[in-house]
């Protein structure tokens, strides 16, 4: 029995009620209680659960139907460890210039930047060197980066807020580049959050969103181990439903590509064995990194 401490929601995109069920882990999440579901809430190898993600049938997004409330979220997320905290730093700068290299090519890189997540500012740090934004406007729920965020802004004008749901003080219409990495697919309302966005761009201005890809070769290959299948995924996206989704939330036009992404050849290949059962455990492997279109994807949001 589903305990009625979790939410349950229609899809997060179109609000159908209409969905058949996809993907679910052997231990499903939504029979546990969320103290029991603690030990899993973080962690890439470990024991499977998560919460069983459905297709809806009107617009196509797998979404988790059962799933934590906004005040179990605040509790987990309190206690969570850095964002992929098992790759090297020097990973995640070559994954992230390859977001931004992609990015400046489309959007306009003057007016404000605004940014949702930013983490310790991998981003933030390469607008300031490289373009022409006159103010950086920066929501970040982590107060432990603020720190080294406002380190990433330097002596540019910026802001940093915790709250992440309220962009009043960003001035409508002001925005050139709005920027959201792997922060999509943790919203539990991520139709609102991009129309909030929307409203802060100025004509011509553009939304940058990485998220995984859940129609991807990976995905496929490594089925319910496939490592976005778990608690912090609400929804996860395909090249189409997020254009759905961009779409609905009234942008005018999107485009979608498959991203780069670093890793060291020793995580990848823990990861391969963990897919198949296998615990290499303290095996030493080589560490350089290398760069794959695996399994994420960028999105291009106009106004």
């Amino acid at each position: 029995m589903t305990p009625i401490s979790f939410l349950s929601r229609a899809c997060p995109v179109c609000a159908s009620t209409s969905a058949r069920a996809e993907a679910s882990s052997d231990q499903r999440a939504e029979d546990l209680s969320l103290d029991q579901l603690r030990p899993y809430w973080s962690g890439l190898f470990k024991k499977k659960v998560f919460f069983s993600y459905d297709r809806c049938a009107a617009c196509g997004v797998l979404f988790a139907p059962t799933y934590f409330s906004d005040e179990q979220l605040e509790q987990l997320y309190a206690d969570m460890a850095p964002n992929m905290e098992v790759v090297p730093t020097a990973s995640l700068e070559a994954t992230q210039r390859g977001y931004w290299d992609v990015t400046a090519g489309t959007a306009p890189l003057d007016g404000g930047y605004l940014e949702i997540g930013p983490d310790v500012g991998y981003i933030v740090r390469l607008a300031v060197a490289e373009a022409r934004f006159d103010h950086y406007w920066l929501f970040e729920p982590n107060g432990a980066v603020h720190g080294a965020l406002a380190q990433a802004a330097g002596n540019a004008p910026h802001d940093i807020s915790l709250e992440m749901n309220d962009l009043s003080i960003v001035p409508d219409r002001s925005v050139g580049l709005a920027v959201m990495v792997h922060v999509l697919d943790h919203l539990l309302d991520p139709r609102a959050m991009l129309e909030r966005i929307r409203v802060k761009l100025k004509p011509g201005g553009v939304l940058m969103i990485v998220t995984h890809n859940e129609a991807s070769l990976l995905r496929k290959l490594m089925a319910s181990r496939w490592p976005p299948f778990c608690l912090q995924h609400p929804e996860l996206y395909s090249p189409a439903s997020i254009k759905t989704l961009v779409r609905r939330a009234a942008y005018q036009k999107v485009e979608v590509q498959r991203s780069v992404n670093y890793f060291p050849i020793d995580f990848m290949v823990r990861q391969a064995a963990y897919t198949v059962g296998i615990d290499l455990g303290k095996i030493p492997l080589p560490k350089a990194a290398l760069g794959l279109k695996l399994g994420n994807m960028i999105t291009l949001a106009h106004v």
